[in-house]
């Protein structure tokens, strides 16, 4: 295909792509307390660069901190939630067929993976058991660089965590492509140069990601 001819490298949300969306879990969350779907989605968004969620992303505060802050913060907006219980559901179900199309792409292009987390849990997924633990950490092995936000202190969409990564992979934004299920993440990367995908629902981004490589994935 025309793009593909100039891809060199491809990188990769983690959560909601390699995993279930997280959104989900919040929504049965949000159940358990009375509030509305997508509350805490909204408390995430409200002062985006400062809140809680940020500054825990970015490795400014503790858990114990974020736990308090995120409940002052949802409190505000009607319905306190503390940090720590959404912390708790944040890992999702590992995506197998996702991990398959990852193998692909390894063969031909350099992968690497840009994951806004937090120093909770096991593991850069923040996995809540072992054995989920031990899954993901055998996705992970999988790429060629991992940057993580807890780790270098930036958070996805500052333009710096992209620059980062294509730095290690040494690669031009513009040969490569990204994968995010949240769009605000996606317009940094694409401002750079890249090509992106929004993933909404696996297959979907399986689909997409093969109209711009070329190449033919597993069903």
């Amino acid at each position: 295909m025309e793009n593909s001819t100039k891809l060199s490298a491809i990188l990769w949300d983690f959560g909601g792509v390699f995993t279930s969306s997280p959104f989900e879990n919040f929504n049965r969350l949000e159940e358990k307390h009375g509030a509305p779907k997508d509350f805490i989605r909204q408390v995430n968004s409200t002062n985006p660069n400062e809140n809680a969620w940020a500054q825990f992303e970015s490795n400014s505060v503790s858990l114990g901190e974020f736990d308090d802050l995120f409940a002052k913060e949802s409190e505000k907006l009607g319905f306190k939630i503390q940090g720590k219980e959404v912390i708790n559901i944040l890992s999702g179900d590992l995506r197998p067929r996702m991990v398959e199309v990852l193998k692909t792409c390894k063969q031909h292009f350099k992968v690497g993976c840009i994951t806004n987390n937090v120093k909770s849990g096991k593991g850069p997924s923040m996995a809540q058991n072992e054995e989920k633990a031990i899954q993901i950490s055998s996705v992970m092995d999988l790429f060629d660089v991992i940057i993580e936000s807890s780790l270098v202190g930036v958070r996805k969409p500052n333009p710096v965590i992209y620059e980062m990564a294509c730095e290690a992979l040494t690669v031009n934004p513009g040969n490569c492509a990204f994968l995010d299920d949240l769009g605000i993440n996606l317009k940094p990367a694409k401002s750079m140069g890249m090509q992106t995908i929004k993933v909404v629902n696996e297959a979907q981004a399986i689909k997409d990601l093969a109209a711009i490589t070329g190449l033919e994935f597993p069903d």
